[in-house]
Formats: C-alpha cells, sequence, structure tokens
C-alpha cells in the first residue's frame, strides 16, 4: 500500500482522538436545545457554558467575551463589518498579506466607500511599523486589521506592539489568530486588541466551530440576526458537539503546548536542512528564524523546472498532502497574493509544508525522497 504523509496542517488538522470521544459523548447523550428551559436544554446549556469558561480562563478573559462562531472567518467578517456599520469606523488599516476572509471582506466595504489602506511589507513578510504609525495619524476613525503570523509563509507580526500603536492613535484592532490560538498563549487581560479569531480545526479539533473574542469595552450589533443565542450577539442554534470539541481541543493545546512547540520545531528544522542538502538552489518564503516565524509552516521556495505548476500534483500521486498557497486558494489557477506581494519569483514553484504533532522525521524523509524523485524525473 502507498504511503501517505500529510503535511497541510495548516489548511487542517486531524481531529484529536481525545476530542472526538468528547463529541461523540455529547452527540450521545445531550441532544436538548440549549435555548429551552427544561432539563435536557438545560444540560446541553450548561455543556456550552462550562466551554466558554474554560476557554475563557486558557486566554485570562471574562466568559462573557467569547461567542462562539461557525469558522474563523465568520468571527473576521464579524469584527471587520460591525466596526464599519457600528462603531464608525471610517478608515481600514490593513495589509496584502491577509487571509481572503480578511481582504474580501475589506474588499467589499471599500467599494461601498471605507477608506482603505494597504501597510507595506518587505520581501519576508515584515510589515512597516513605522508606516503603519503614519496611517495612523488621521481625523477618521481607523480600525487595524493585521494577522499574528501568516498562513502561507508563517511570518510573525509583533502584534503587542500593534496593539500599543493602536491605543496610542485611539484605534480598533483585530487581530486574526486563526494559526496561532493553540499554539502560543494569549493573554487577553494585557494585550491590547478590540478582536480576535479561533477556528477548532486548526488546532486538532472539529470542523465547523470556532470564536470571536470582544474586547468588554466594544458593544457591537449582530452579524447573523434571529433568535438570542450567545447572548443576543448571533442568532441561530448552537453547535453543541463542536464547542465541546474546541473547548477540549484548546484544552489539549495549552497542556502540551511547550513540548509540541519543540518537537514540531525540530521537524521543520529539520526538513529545512535536508532540502538544502538534497535540492540545491531551494529558498524558504518569508521569516524563517524561530522567534520571527510560525513554527508549523515551512514555505519552500524550489528550483524552477518544466511544468513547475505539476510539482503538486506529483507530491500527491507520491502520498504527500501539501499546498501551494492558502488552501483556500487551492484547486485554483490563481498565484498566491502573499507570494505575489513579498515579490516572490513566479517562476519558481512554491510549496507550504505544514507541521502537526502527529508528524515524524520518518515521514519528513519518505517527503524528502519523493521531491528528489519529481526534480530526477525532470532532469
Amino acid at each position: 500500500m502507498k504511503r501517505k504523509v500529510y503535511l497541510d496542517n495548516a489548511a487542517t488538522t486531524p481531529l484529536d482522538d481525545e476530542v472526538k470521544q468528547v463529541m461523540i459523548a455529547v452527540m450521545e447523550d445531550n441532544f436538548g436545545n440549549p435555548s429551552s428551559i427544561h432539563a435536557h436544554g438545560r444540560e446541553v446549556r450548561t455543556i456550552i457554558e462550562k466551554a466558554r469558561k474554560n476557554i475563557a480562563n486558557l486566554l485570562n478573559t471574562a466568559p462573557a467575551n467569547i461567542f462562539f462562531t461557525s469558522s474563523g472567518t465568520e468571527a473576521d467578517n464579524t469584527a471587520i463589518r460591525r466596526s464599519v456599520v457600528d462603531l464608525g469606523v471610517k478608515h481600514i488599516i490593513t495589509s496584502p498579506l491577509e487571509h481572503h476572509a480578511v481582504l474580501h471582506t475589506v474588499e467589499m466595504l471599500e467599494r461601498s466607500g471605507v477608506t482603505v489602506s494597504y501597510v507595506n511589507v518587505d520581501d519576508k513578510g515584515n510589515i512597516d511599523y513605522e508606516q503603519l504609525e503614519n496611517l495612523l495619524q488621521t481625523d477618521e476613525k481607523s480600525l487595524v486589521s493585521l494577522m499574528q503570523a501568516n498562513n502561507e509563509i508563517g511570518t510573525l507580526t509583533d502584534i503587542e506592539r500593534i496593539g500599543e500603536l493602536c491605543q496610542q492613535y485611539n484605534a480598533l484592532f483585530h487581530c486574526d489568530t486563526v494559526q496561532t490560538v493553540g499554539h502560543y498563549k494569549h493573554d487577553l487581560s494585557t494585550l491590547k486588541v478590540d478582536f480576535i479569531a479561533c477556528s477548532a480545526h486548526k488546532i486538532h479539533g472539529p470542523k465547523g466551530v470556532g470564536f470571536i473574542y470582544i474586547n468588554p469595552r466594544i458593544k457591537i450589533n449582530p452579524m447573523i440576526y434571529g433568535g438570542a443565542q450567545e447572548r443576543n450577539m448571533r442568532g441561530g442554534t448552537e453547535n453543541i458537539y463542536g464547542i465541546a470539541g474546541l473547548s477540549k481541543a484548546l484544552s489539549l493545546a495549552y497542556e502540551h503546548m511547550g513540548e509540541h512547540h519543540l518537537y514540531i520545531q525540530e521537524l521543520k528544522d529539520y526538513m529545512k536542512t535536508q532540502l538544502e542538502k538534497e535540492i540545491p538552489g531551494v529558498g524558504f518564503n518569508g521569516e524563517i528564524s524561530p522567534e520571527k516565524s510560525l513554527y508549523t509552516v515551512l514555505s519552500v521556495s524550489f528550483p524552477e523546472m518544466e511544468m513547475a505548476d505539476m510539482l503538486l500534483f506529483k507530491l500527491d500521486i507520491g502520498g504527500v498532502s501539501a499546498s501551494g498557497g492558502s488552501a483556500c486558494s487551492s484547486g485554483t489557477n490563481i498565484g498566491s497574493h502573499v507570494l505575489t506581494a513579498i515579490k516572490a519569483s513566479p517562476d519558481r514553484p512554491a510549496v507550504r509544508f505544514s507541521f502537526s504533532k502527529y508528524n515524524t522525521k520518518e515521514e519528513i524523509d519518505y517527503v524528502i525522497q519523493k521531491v528528489k524523485e519529481v526534480y530526477r524525473d525532470t532532469e
């Protein structure tokens, strides 16, 4: 049987067995509607509120500041769109590297008359903090929307510095933390941020559930109207199984964060070293040093080759699952907006390998061998 290696964990992660068991138990025993006042409903409501309290405790904030959503995309949309509609934002500052959940939302709002500024980035994906400060010096109410870690190239942004700047200039700060919640600790009692987003399936939880943190000083209206769920912030019956799974996944992530960080960083470093050894001319996109780069992502710029667009396909045939960029762009013939923004060569095929606690060095060796075979076949 052909071996299969999964190295696309920035797109989604395998469901942790402990998370699955928690979800199964809820599915089997708790089917009531959490908005019902009878015993079956109250049991489910208790599960939701315990999950909310657990997540809030891990992030060092109050449970009232956590609102469950269907995804990180919904959380991003809620923060950005309601800031314009409810909070008087007339100016959005973002970067060309953001996830399309942010960029497409901002583009829509720009067509509606909102002023949009894009902060410059260098060839490693670092933003220009001096320009950001200059952009904040405006009479218009501003929202800064910048991610903590880029999902394609892994470059980390200094969100503490951004938060300080936003506070100094009385701007709102929304941070897409989908790639970092559960991988790094977030102390929301001290971090100067107004909104963050989380998606459970990035941390070995289920798809279809996430949350938005809303700073208690912020008062916005719902994105989705209907019932009074989520304390009138999001209409629709709660995804109880997903919420229970999200809470468990985040608990496990925090419990083992240090050891997983070290283990996965070693895998990333090992793959980088082996690629440099075996593939002459290989390069890497984004920041690569551990203190400046997301430890789960390695964006590789391979040497030019004939039919470069077939590289991912050939790896897939060899049993290797990876990505050429953001998973949300997979299957299209549109180049990566992130690689374009950092001026990566369009002639060099790029592959994002992203790792999890389930990957092994033996798998990395297998992937290196498959890459070598691809290049040997093109000689």
